[in-house]
């Protein structure tokens, strides 16, 4: 059983697929060709915003965001600890310091209550992670954030295709970033990300940045870096957008029907296994379905014995990574994210899995846990 299956995938689009590439291998254009503005456009309509900057991963995505709002030495941006670590990586790598906010226990993302308590004067920005595929309360951060003169950038790298409250992931905030790796709800064929944003003068700024801090050929106001999107990923991009609304609407069902059987596997169970909590005003992507179990270490030998591919997103929190040791945040400082990378493991997800598939997977886990 596969993990994550793109080859099904690749065997429902491949005449779109294949023709869009023969265009760029006929035209020639590898890099910011005639696809990289038609995708822009397309995933600009697709979430309701004047703008869409495509950029050469999502880790280039969050850089670019917070070189457009000026940020960097001595300034401070708010994020979670709990994530993958590009999300303070792109801080650090910008300069600045990432400060962490305990997420919430259900979502694990970050969790508001906590957010105010974490500003400071060198804050310059909050940078909530849309994790698992389901969006951060972003009603409640944005309000406690324009209280505070700060700008919010949605990490919305497993989130691409949610929703809250009946508004696309990534269009929440004034700048959403996400990431089209190949495992993820929308995937190229390697890297690639996006800025998606209602601003026009920051649309100019990280279009300038991606490209060298260049407003015209050889002309540099700013310094940025090489963060372009090629073409033949863009070309990808677009025949999967073909049948995104399909994928998204497949991982719902999936979703549900996840957590259905293992309500029912573990009914009664002295020690039962949830499925992910989903707000009712949102729907999740499911970019990973993550369950909690004790004894990971023993669980994850005993699916793989049972032919059951896991994974663990992710295993240390960002402000126990031996990077961020000089942050000072020593363990226990954040107990709901530390006590999540102990317990979290991700099951099989994608939209072609089978109710056969599902079926054995949640049987594997009731016979691993015990």
């Amino acid at each position: 059983m596969d993990f994550i299956d793109l080859k099904t995938q690749y065997r429902r689009i491949k005449p779109s697929v294949d023709a869009r590439i023969a265009r760029v291998l006929e035209h020639g254009a590898y890099v910011m060709g005639p696809e990289v503005t038609e995708l822009e456009q397309a995933l600009a309509h697709y979430c309701g915003t004047r703008h869409c900057v495509t950029v050469a991963s999502g880790t280039d995505a969050l850089m670019i965001a917070l070189m457009a709002l000026d940020i960097g030495p001595g300034d401070e941006v708010v994020t979670a600890p709990f994530t993958f670590f590009a999300s303070a990586e792109a801080v650090a790598l910008v300069g600045a310091t990432p400060v962490f906010v305990d997420v919430d226990p259900r979502t694990y993302n970050l969790d508001p209550a906590q957010l105010e308590a974490a500003i400071t004067p060198r804050t310059r920005a909050v940078m909530p992670v849309s994790l698992y595929g389901q969006c951060a309360d972003f009603d409640a951060i944005n309000l406690i954030a324009c209280r505070n003169g700060l700008p919010v950038i949605e990490d919305a790298a497993q989130s691409f295709g949610a929703s809250y409250k009946g508004r696309k992931s990534s269009a929440l905030s004034l700048i959403g970033a996400t990431s089209f790796f190949p495992s993820k709800p929308l995937g190229a064929y390697g890297d690639g990300g996006a800025l998606i944003t209602d601003d026009d003068a920051l649309a100019k700024l990280m279009r300038e940045i991606r490209l060298h801090g260049q407003d015209r050929r050889y002309h540099h106001p700013r310094l940025g870096l090489t963060g372009r999107l090629d073409s033949i990923q863009a070309a990808v991009l677009l025949a999967k957008l073909e049948i995104f609304d399909d994928e998204v609407a497949a991982r719902g069902r999936l979703g549900a029907r996840y957590t259905e059987l293992l309500a029912e596997a573990f009914a009664g169970h002295p020690n039962p296994v949830h499925g992910p909590y989903v707000e009712p005003s949102n729907t999740s992507v499911y970019a990973q379905y993550t369950i909690e179990v004790d004894h990971r270490d023993i669980f994850e030998t005993r699916m793989k014995a049972l032919g059951i591919p896991t994974a663990v997103h992710y295993p240390l929190p960002l402000h126990l990574q031996p990077v961020f040791e000089h942050l000072g945040q020593r363990e226990g400082r954040f107990p709901v994210s530390e006590a999540a990378a102990r317990r979290v493991v991700s099951l099989p997800m994608h939209p072609y899995l089978t109710e056969a598939d599902q079926a054995r997977v949640v049987q594997a886990v009731r016979e691993s846990v015990g």
